[in-house]
């Protein structure tokens, strides 16, 4: 007997890649925006959320209407309905904007975005709950999630790193975390067919953090192309990008933090919990990602 799945956020990345590719297991019941919040299925799950806006034009609000009080309405209808697993996406975000060292499911919240703010209190709302005995709550916060077809920080730095332009920042040397859609399609499946699984919150990051140069040079890989990275002075850049700050350059300091900082995230807590490796590594996941923006 196939489970059945009331999944809200059907029609977004995660979503859509949950649906197609999980679908000859599960049946999926999708909620439509707006519509009446009715469960009668055995496991839930809730995708829908406003997304970190690069553009900055979201009102603070937006966050809060979508990503706290949905999920509030979601997870009581949870509790309200026979429904046995709770599972829903939060973020890295929800704890830290800048890492130093290791993040890790102990790390105390502090969120300094509306984005990341408005997860958190989602994430509060449901453990002020008492979750009656039978069910099961996962609460999952992964790092920039990537894939075919998706769309976000990733394809714009695709875009920025192609070409014959040198990447000028290879003076930097940093790590970050990413999350490959595939090892987060078999975490979801391991915690809907499961029952062995605790209750928590659980970091969701491929096993080997990057460095910004590896990823240029994973992205001249797929383009048959030899990498150009130049050392240029770290004072002279962040000079630059203080000049920008002040000139409205594509290269300013808010944006060079970003390309050259470290977020790394330790997933070894969901891995203990599944018992079982990931399917697919940091660099094989980014390649299959960046070859999609090829075509």
């Amino acid at each position: 007997m196939k489970i059945s799945i009331y999944i809200t956020g059907s029609s977004g990345f995660v979503g859509l890649y949950l649906i197609r590719h999980l679908c000859s297991y599960f049946t999926f019941d999708k909620y439509i925006k707006n519509s009446k919040i009715k469960i009668d299925h055995d496991i839930v799950i809730h995708l829908a959320g406003k997304a970190h806006d690069l553009k900055n034009t979201s009102t603070p609000q937006e966050y809060y209407q979508v990503n706290t009080e949905l999920t509030k309405k979601v997870f009581d209808s949870f509790l309200a309905s026979k429904a046995k697993a709770f599972i829903t996406l939060s973020s890295v975000k929800a704890v830290a904007d800048k890492v130093e060292g290791l993040l890790t499911e102990e790390h105390i919240p502090d969120p300094i975005t509306h984005y990341g703010k408005s997860k958190l209190l989602a994430e509060q709302y449901i453990f002020s709950k008492e979750i009656p005995e039978g069910k099961r709550v996962y609460i999952l916060r992964p790092c920039m999630i990537h894939g075919p077809g998706n769309k976000g920080n990733l394809n714009l730095f695709y875009k920025i790193a192609s070409g014959n332009i040198p990447w000028l920042l290879g003076s930097f040397e940093n790590k970050r975390s990413y999350c490959g859609i595939d090892n987060l399609m078999l975490i979801l499946k391991e915690l809907i067919e499961r029952k062995d699984i605790p209750s928590g919150v659980y970091n969701v990051a491929d096993d080997e953090p990057l460095s910004t140069n590896e990823l240029i040079g994973l992205i001249a890989q797929t383009q048959n192309r030899n990498q150009k990275i130049w050392k240029i002075s770290q004072s002279l850049i962040q000079q630059i990008a203080r000049l920008g700050d002040i000139l409205h350059l594509p290269l300013n300091t808010e944006r060079l933090q970003k390309l050259t900082s470290s977020y790394v995230v330790s997933n070894a807590k969901i891995k203990a919990a599944i018992g079982k490796p990931l399917p697919v590594s940091s660099r094989e996941g980014l390649l299959k990602t960046f070859k999609s923006f090829n075509t």
